[in-house]
């Protein structure tokens, strides 16, 4: 197969052949590099190469040149090659030249001239889209198959555990697909006990737990050593902020998740505000971009669940799920949150089987031309809502409150008033949740409380963003928390609970009432719920470690 191209096009012939030098020296091994002198050069050779079937990975692109400016270029170039990277060349900070090729052409970088030196102007900005580019291919496929019917038990589940830690898979669904049964028989699999997971070397796990996944899929579910200078417990963006600062300041680190890294925020489709991404980016790149670089720095990740956690003798003695214990002078809690629970009748009943709790990016492509609802009117329900507005054919928010002002950012509400199968229902309460007449399994209808009273409505798909529960109830007493199990830190702690610190010294900003243990993002008291502050808090709490570390 071809390699894929790097197009650059500039009229000035002499900038023309460095931009060209540069690019060949750092990517000419995996990429063919190609020029172009014009605009509409540039063009023809893009519809050359679609002809041919090569692939362009990306275009860099002067804005000032004569007969088809950068910006007119890779707005047509993006109808031939809408996957590709597009970066404009700027003589000098053209913002309104920027805008437009951020609202036309969709460009997702430009550059100033000149770019010298590359390796600290150009290249970083290349090698970042390049890499995402790289990730949205089709990826290889491993052989990891997964038989399931899609309202089956655990199926959601496992396909959310394998999709959030990014584990390629194949899903058949026997309804869909039924010559799956025939590899289930070639195995001698009894396909009454599904779900099952094919693995490419022969072996399989018949209803595996996620431990189980996790374990046969390679993550790492038992700890390389026993003891760690810093373990923190949760994988959200305050977790992953922990781990990247530790690990680079020399703390030889464990972070621990039951899931998959990312937390909440893992499963935003899209989040617009978070700074320095002026395009967005999703919770998944964002967790996925995090776990590589705390890994890189030296953090080691620990797929598993937290049982328990004691103080002795200055140090903190963690016990997980799989009996093994690890123990630390100092511990961060960055356990996050959980979307609250709807306590309706049906809820056991159908969670997994038309009701869900988050989950906006495994389900959305399941949800092609129906009508499903968005309960919740945060911004993690405006971000699912907009979400499954690509895939679904209609999607109803039901909001409990008056409007959304209250609760979500304001460019998220423009965006859902710009989107005409997106329904904002207020004043609306889900109540109840009925069987389908087809299958007694699987959500079929609900019951809303609406201003003009009761209404039931066909349903086969709710998705809900309410609230936040902290996942505190596996710590000890002397962990303090407030009524709702948030976990009182720094100065809460004398306001909140005055006689929950013993020592002389005043509790670190971010530490907890068990010194040495200290507490960042959503599941601290008083905390902002969103994910900058998350990352903040996960990020300076490091600073306390060391201050802590340095008293022992």
């Amino acid at each position: 197969m071809a390699k894929p191209v790097l197009l650059a096009i500039d009229d000035d012939v002499s900038v023309l052949e460095a931009v060209v030098q540069d690019l060949r020296r750092k990517y000419g091994q995996q990429y063919r590099i190609l020029r172009a002198a014009s605009g509409q050069a540039a063009l023809d050779v893009s519809r050359q190469l679609k002809e041919r079937n090569d692939v362009v990975a990306l275009f860099l692109s002067d804005q000032r040149m004569p007969g088809m400016t950068g910006v007119d270029f890779l707005e047509q170039a993006m109808h031939l090659y809408p996957d590709a990277k597009r970066v404009l060349l700027t003589a000098y900070a053209d913002t309104e030249a920027a805008i437009r090729a951020i609202n036309s052409a969709r460009i997702h970088y430009y550059l100033n001239k000149p770019w010298d030196p590359p390796k600290e102007k150009l290249y970083p900005v290349l090698d970042d889209l390049l890499a995402a580019w790289n990730d949205g291919r089709k990826p290889v496929y491993d052989g990891l198959q997964l038989i399931s019917p899609r309202w089956g038990a655990g199926d959601h589940e496992i396909r959310n555990f394998l999709s959030r830690n990014l584990i390629p898979f194949k899903w058949l669904d026997p309804e869909k697909n039924p010559e799956c049964l025939q590899l289930l028989c070639d195995r001698g699999i009894d396909d009454g006990k599904l779900p099952v997971v094919l693995f490419p070397d022969g072996s399989s796990l018949v209803q595996p737990t996620t431990n189980d996944l996790a374990s046969k899929a390679g993550l790492r579910t038992q700890a390389q050593q026993e003891h760690y200078d810093v373990v923190v417990v949760g994988a959200g963006p305050a977790g992953l902020a922990a781990a990247v600062y530790g690990a680079s300041e020399g703390l030889h680190t464990l972070i621990i998740d039951s899931f998959a890294p990312g937390g909440q925020a893992g499963s935003s489709s899209r989040i617009e505000n978070y700074l320095g991404f002026s395009q967005g980016i999703s919770g998944e790149e964002l967790a996925k971009q995090a776990y590589i670089q705390a890994r890189r720095l030296g953090a080691e990740f620990l797929t598993q669940r937290v049982c328990s956690i004691k103080s002795e003798n200055g140090y903190h003695i963690i016990k997980l799920a799989d009996g093994r214990e690890v123990s630390c002078p100092v511990c961060i809690l960055a356990t996050g949150v959980d979307y609250c629970r709807l306590d309706i009748p049906g809820e056991e009943k159908f969670s997994g089987a038309g009701l869900f709790y988050g989950a906006a990016l495994t389900e959305a492509s399941s949800c092609a031309d129906q009508e499903i609802h968005v309960v919740g009117g945060a911004n993690s329900a405006g971000q699912a809502a907009m979400y499954f507005s690509r895939h679904a054919r209609l999607v109803r928010m039901l909001v409990r409150g008056e409007g959304l002002e209250k609760s979500m950012s304001k460019y998220l509400i423009d965006q859902i008033r710009g989107t005409s199968n997106i329904v904002v229902e207020t004043r609306t309460e889900l109540v109840a949740l009925h069987a389908s007449e087809h299958d007694a399994a699987h959500l079929g209808r609900i019951t809303l409380k609406t201003p003009d009273g009761l209404v039931e409505r066909d349903a086969a798909s709710v998705f809900v963003f309410i609230g936040a529960s902290p996942k505190t109830d596996w710590l000890p007493s002397a962990v303090v928390r407030d009524d709702r199990g948030f976990v009182l830190g720094g100065p809460d702690l004398k306001a909140k609970a005055k006689d929950a610190w013993k020592l002389a010294r005043d509790p670190y900003l971010l530490e907890s009432s068990v010194p040495g243990i200290f507490v960042a993002g959503d599941v601290r008291h008083g905390s902002v719920k969103r994910c900058a502050s998350a990352v903040g808090e996960g990020s300076i709490a490091i600073q306390f470690v060391h201050q802590y570390l340095a008293t022992l």
